[in-house]
């Protein structure tokens, strides 16, 4: 070779270690991918398919456990391979896109954006007609969706004079909808009775029953989960009668950690998961349409999804009867009375 082109000895050893280690990562990050993809198939065989349910007066179907923008990716590959096709908080895709799977099928889910009050929080914040339009018009650009299916209120109305006489919020979704940015207009209701923090607060139920009325909205989350609550089944039974959809939110009712206590799951069954027999219960002795659940990973996605629609055993009521008694001594409801 020509002077100053050689390649040394010592110096070949070196490239050619950096070469070989260079293979062997991108071969560990082939085959940690592939690990990761036959994890998830594995997952959604596991699971099969989710029922489908109608939502709300426009008929859309959705699967009876709906997905949500910060389940694990892994996990949210899992939940489209069973058909989950209704996306709660799409928006917070913003940061790196919304899934390629979801994007390249778009119009075979349904994604919703959840805007929240400005200027303060949900007790003290504001509904502003021009923040919301901003806020939604960024949000599509940045997750890449080209437009939301839902348009939801974040938290809700603190009382029924607001639901009547504050509109910001329905203009904001209807300026939206002749841009082609959103199609249907939902909210999650948060309970305000008694709250110090807000004038006039009225309960979930009360709230969302004028909602109904007012007609402009086709459906809501509702905090719900199991114990007797007399007041929200009620309103699960006319919100069927008026063909309005609700999504049952914050689920679990601390099951999270009644799971890390030993004592308390020697109690249930054997073989019985309290996820599995909530999501059997949720989904099948109740009228909701559909139910958000947090999930960890893809072991926590098998546990409780592979209970959707599927009949609740005497062994699954006996655990929930259990979980009831456990809850109502140490859990909140959230209800805000409080």
């Amino acid at each position: 070779m020509a002077k100053g082109k050689s390649i040394r000895r010592r110096d070949f050893l070196q490239l050619s270690s950096a070469a070989v280690l260079a293979g062997l990562a991108g071969q560990a990050a082939a085959d940690e991918k592939q690990t990761g993809l036959s994890a998830v198939e594995e997952a959604a065989k596991r699971v099969g398919q989710l029922p489908r349910r109608k939502l709300g007066y426009s008929g859309r179907e959705v699967s009876i456990l709906i997905g949500a923008g910060d389940l694990p990716p892994l996990v949210a590959e899992a939940g489209i391979l069973c058909g989950m096709n209704y996306w709660h908080k799409a928006n917070r895709w913003m940061d790196g896109g919304a899934p390629e799977s979801i994007r390249k099928n778009r119009d075979a889910h349904c994604c919703q954006v959840t805007v929240d009050r400005v200027g303060g929080d949900h007790y003290q914040g504001r509904l502003d007609e021009e923040e919301h339009v901003l806020y939604v018009q960024e949000a599509v650009k940045k997750t890449g969706l080209g437009y939301f299916d839902d348009m939801q209120l974040h938290y809700g109305y603190h009382n029924v004079e607001e639901v009547q006489q504050n509109k910001s919020f329905v203009r904001a979704f209807e300026r939206l909808k002749k841009q082609g940015l959103v199609k249907h207009l939902c909210l999650s209701q948060h309970s305000y009775e008694g709250s110090p923090r807000v004038k006039k607060g009225q309960s979930a139920t009360e709230i969302l029953r004028s909602v109904i009325e007012d007609g402009l909205y086709e459906h809501a989350q509702i905090i719900y989960s199991f114990g007797a609550d007399p007041q929200v089944d009620r309103f699960l039974q006319f919100s069927r009668q008026k063909i309005f959809g609700v999504i049952a939110m914050k689920t679990a009712r601390g099951i999270g950690r009644l799971r890390q206590d030993s004592s308390f799951m020697e109690k249930l069954p054997a073989g019985v998961s309290p996820h599995n027999a909530l999501v059997r219960w949720l989904t099948t002795k109740t009228d909701l349409d559909a139910v958000v659940i947090r999930m960890k990973n893809l072991e926590e996605f098998v546990d409780t999804c592979s209970g959707a629609g599927k009949e609740v055993r005497a062994q699954d009521q006996r655990a929930i009867d259990i979980m009831t008694v456990e809850a109502n001594r140490s859990a909140c409801r959230l209800c805000g009375k409080c």
